[in-house]
């Protein structure tokens, strides 16, 4: 389908329904779809002979119950999603879990949203994940917020327990930032104030349920905004003489044609749309915000997974390894220093760590408190470092690439939102990247002309180790061994650097970064180049190695230490022993050069 496609549909906008458990959620959305006749035919009468059946009274919200074991434990445990239409419009309904233990499925739900109902039993009152719930969709930045007091039915319909629980609702709200745009009474099981006003709640004179929601304004088209797109994958096709590399993802924001200029970051790679490619569909020349689409360019470029596609000549996201966040945890861990996460950014995901802690907040009643750690079911507004940079949005300005989550082990632990870019330590040196590359003056000879000719892609490799650790055998070893196969290959010792290059650098404060620096440029003209570059160096620290990476870019460095191993993990790509006779450690250099497909053809 073409972008141009949808100017015809109907608008849609999705709502997620969130609240304690038993609050009535289910039962919202269940009513909803029987009284706008949006249920399948049939299928009102089918659950209905199902309970006849079991024995057990009928409930609106079996309409939703898809898994058995939802049925059996009475609560929803997945954001489950349905459709019905107003009107006015077309509605996406994400139905997300209230249980506690189950959080992090009503957050992934919230994430999809544009307006939400939070749903409050009457008779049961507020209670600590009504104030979580809250919470965490002004943390999601859901400002469309109506409040549905459900079960007045059970309270007799009065006013006073209305008012009451909108009373001190209200006021919590308030402390977070969030303004509801009404208070709803309504008994969801009888449909009273539902579709249409109650005359048990005479003395209720705002919207009923679908009134607020036709009421609520459509956010912002997501075609407007500046164009993102996360890659999700680069497809090669070598059949019947097909070339074509397909750079492909979901569309979060924007929107892109053939021709337009486009910048991948973080790793600042740049090139032009050739075309739009959809899976057995009309060649288009443009594609907007919602879709999932592939893109030729004009120039062959090598690609990350989790890299941002933008257009040149839009605003930018941010490029970091420093995120200030606002995290609700849901691990079973405290969220500690000193450990290894992942953080799952868009289609990114690299190894992260909390580097501080800024304060600590209780989401159900908002005390905050200054701790060495997050423990599950907190809030935290805190710093965290990644092991290379990633490339990000504020989630006030985009909220696909604002919104991130984080993994302990293979669990999702954590969910939140970046609400500052903080300068790290490589910011000065990504400037100059930047800069070298806006102003870079391109070979007539396409860098995968000299693959092909080569046989092999450009790559850094550095061998580095405590000073005194043989790493030149191993890099000379190599690099004959690659130059009788036929590679392009050189041996940069930085002691030439040294005593060459580097002669006029007297500043013992910077001379340190300064050869790192020069030596990151001259191995990116040795790779300009389409050669394999060899590379040692003693004695580098964590902060030295990104320096490289960032100079280099992180696809073209194979990051080799030699003996012991102080750095953190997730930068050394291969550790060798240094008693290894060389033959053996040259053979492990070689296996890994393979797996990361230096060689054309492994």
């Amino acid at each position: 389908m073409s972008a141009d496609s949808t100017l015809s549909q109907q608008e849609k906008m999705n709502i997620v329904i969130v609240g304690h458990v038993d609050h009535g959620k289910s039962t919202v959305i269940g009513r909803l779809l029987a009284d706008t006749g949006s249920l399948p035919q049939g299928k009102l009468e089918s659950v209905r002979r199902d309970c006849e059946r079991n024995a057990k009274p009928f409930e609106y919200a079996f309409l939703l119950d898809a898994l058995k074991d939802e049925q059996a434990q009475g609560i929803t445990i997945d954001s489950a999603r349905c459709f019905f239409k107003s009107a006015q419009r077309e509605y996406i309904i994400i139905d997300a879990p209230g249980h506690i233990e189950f959080l992090k499925n009503m957050i992934s739900g919230a994430a999809r949203a544009e307006a939400a109902l939070l749903v409050i039993d009457a008779k049961e009152g507020i209670r600590e994940n009504s104030k979580r719930h809250g919470y965490l969709l002004s943390m999601l930045g859901i400002r469309q917020v109506a409040v549905c007091v459900n079960k007045m039915d059970l309270v007799n319909y009065s006013e006073e327990v209305f008012r009451d629980i909108e009373t001190r609702y209200r006021e919590f709200l308030k402390k977070i930032g969030l303004e509801p745009r009404a208070f709803i009474p309504i008994a969801a099981r009888e449909g009273e104030n539902m579709t249409e006003p109650s005359r048990h709640l005479a003395w209720y004179k705002g919207p009923c349920v679908l009134g607020m929601l036709d009421a609520f304004d459509k956010s912002k088209k997501l075609s407007e905004q500046p164009f993102r797109m996360p890659v999700q994958a680069v497809y090669k096709f070598t059949a019947s003489g097909d070339d074509r590399r397909i750079v492909a993802g979901k569309i979060e924001s924007g929107k892109i044609s053939v021709g337009d200029a486009v910048i991948f970051l973080p790793s600042n790679k740049k090139s032009e749309v050739k075309s739009i490619e959809h899976f057995n569909a009309p060649v288009a020349v443009q594609a907007q915000a919602g879709y999932s689409v592939g893109f030729t360019l004009k120039e062959q470029i090598y690609i990350n997974r989790g890299d941002i596609m933008c257009r040149v000549d839009s605003p930018h996201p941010s490029v970091s390894s420093l995120l200030k966040v606002e995290i609700f945890w849901m691990g079973k861990n405290p969220f500690v220093k000193g450990q290894e996460y992942k953080l799952k950014l868009g289609t990114a995901k690299v190894p992260v760590y909390l580097k501080e802690i800024i304060k600590n907040i209780d989401a159900s009643d908002l005390q905050s408190s200054e701790k060495a750690s997050v423990e599950r079911h907190e809030v935290a507004e805190c710093i965290l470092e990644c092991a290379s940079p990633v490339a990000f949005d504020t989630a006030s300005d985009i909220e696909a690439t604002g919104r991130f989550v984080s993994v302990d082990q293979y669990d999702i632990a954590g969910g939140g939102i970046v609400v500052e870019m903080l300068s790290d330590e490589q910011s000065e040196v990504r400037k100059q990247v930047t800069l070298r590359e806006e102003k870079w003056d391109y070979s007539i000879v396409d860098s995968l002309e000299r693959q092909r000719k080569y046989g092999h892609k450009p790559k850094l490799i550095l061998l580095t180790g405590k000073v005194g650790v043989d790493k030149k055998t191993v890099a000379k070893e190599l690099e004959k061994k690659l130059f009788e196969s036929g590679a392009k290959t050189y041996f940069l010792g930085i002691g030439n650097l040294l005593r060459g290059l580097d002669a006029d650098v007297e500043h013992v404060k910077t001379a340190r970064r300064e050869h790192v620096r020069r030596l990151g440029e001259v191995s990116h003209l040795m790779m300009d180049a389409g050669l394999i570059v060899l590379a040692t160096a003693s004695n580098l620290n964590d902060e030295e190695l990104k320096c490289l990476q960032e100079i280099t870019s992180r696809d073209m460095i194979l990051i080799v230490n030699v003996g012991a191993n102080d750095f953190r993990q997730g930068i050394v790509d291969l550790n060798l022993e240094a008693k290894n006779p060389a033959a053996v450690n040259v053979r492990k250099v070689l296996d890994l050069m393979e797996n990361a497909g230096v060689f054309l053809g492994s």
